[in-house]
């Protein structure tokens, strides 16, 4: 499913809404918090609030720091 929107100006900052679609297929509404996640190519990945995924992704972006040489050369 690809599902356009545009950048807009928002106060003093830049920002998209969300479409109905989209936010139905992520299963939050208003007020919910998402997280945004790097993927490869520039791109995003949204995922909504769940239980537990703050912490794993703490847990990972830690590893990510203590590893990053070694990650570094696999990814050679």
């Amino acid at each position: 499913m690809a599902i356009e929107t545009k950048v807009r100006k928002i106060g003093n900052s830049l920002g998209i809404v969300l479409p109905k679609e989209a936010l139905q297929a992520l299963k939050v509404e208003e007020g919910a918090t998402v997280y945004l996640t790097e993927a490869p190519n520039c791109s995003l990945n949204i995922n909504p609030e769940r239980p537990g995924f703050e912490e794993q992704m703490q847990i990972a972006e830690s590893l990510m720091q203590r590893y990053r040489n070694t990650f570094r050369e696999l990814a050679k």
